[in-house]
């Protein structure tokens, strides 16, 4: 079975900003991730980037996955790359990819750094953003361009200023569905939901927001608020109760195939090889978040 995607929740910190950083080190997320884009002004960049190796250190040595969103213009992104590859990022994620060629472009940098700092190769991974029609039209190429990268996420607000629509469920139903299929397609992860990450205030609309997007096979979600974690982290791991259902069920579905059926009931409902391959991975991902 493929491997369980790490990260739940990713929480969005400005990296110039002391007291969110030490906010989000406190939150259960999976995973800190230094903005270095949207949320920096143009003449806090260099600042920035002098603060990544810190920092990042900083959120290691609390038990925290780093991840550094690093800006588009190619003078920013080669300066991001050479501040933030180091031993304690764990990936990097690119804003506004149009296409497979610049996902190598960048893989090729971020190797010359590694090897420069005597890393292994391939450390640094990579989660692509889509958002906009380029990156819409080449999104399978997208996923599978390059082995570093880990998953693949649509920019929702991005997008909507792209295609010239709203952002709504029904105008950002078919991108993400697409990514999905884009995803498992590659073998990378599809994380994300179908909304807007700026919608926060309402947490039980955010709720039902990531547990529509777990049924639609998302893995994890980006969050821009502390009170998002929580309900990401629910959303895209499995209950206790889930987990010993998956279990009960593989256990019947075994004890039928040793009597030579290939198909049984539990619980009311017909079992085959699909719906144990679904339980499987329910287990498996109940496990790798310790339940």
């Amino acid at each position: 079975m493929k491997q369980v995607f790490a990260w739940r929740s990713m929480l969005f910190v400005p990296i110039t900003n002391d007291r969110f950083i030490q906010s989000g080190l406190k939150q259960p997320a999976d995973a800190i991730q230094l903005d270095l884009e949207d949320s920096v002004a143009l003449d806090l960049k260099a600042e920035a980037r002098a603060r990544v190796a810190e920092v990042s250190k900083q959120c290691h040595e609390q038990g925290k996955d780093v991840i550094v969103r690093v800006n588009r213009p190619w003078r920013h992104l080669v300066r991001d790359i050479e501040a933030s590859v180091g031993p304690h990022v764990h990936a990097l994620t690119l804003p506004k990819v149009p296409d497979a060629g610049f996902v190598r472009s960048v893989a090729e940098i971020i190797e010359e750094v590694e090897i420069e700092r005597g890393m292994t190769p391939g450390h640094t991974r990579l989660i692509v953003m889509v958002e906009d029609a380029e990156g819409l039209h080449n999104m399978n190429e997208i996923a599978a361009a390059h082995p570093r990268i880990c998953a693949m996420i649509v920019g929702a607000e991005d997008l909507a200023v792209s295609l010239q629509m709203a952002v709504t469920p029904d105008s950002l139903y078919v991108p993400n569905v697409m990514a999905v299929a884009a995803c498992r397609r590659a073998g990378i992860a599809p994380i994300g939901f179908v909304g807007s990450v700026a919608d926060f205030a309402d947490r039980e609309a955010f709720q039902k927001t990531v547990e529509r997007a777990a049924a639609l096979g998302f893995e994890g979600a980006f969050c821009i608020h502390p009170s998002q974690v929580p309900a990401a982290n629910a959303a895209f791991a499995p209950s206790a109760e889930a987990v010993d259902r998956a279990r009960r069920l593989i256990k019947v579905f075994e004890e039928e195939k040793a009597l030579g059926r290939w198909a049984c009931t539990f619980e009311g409902r017909m079992v085959d090889a699909p719906v144990v391959k679904q339980a499987q991975r329910v287990v498996e991902k109940g496990e790798a978040f310790g339940l």
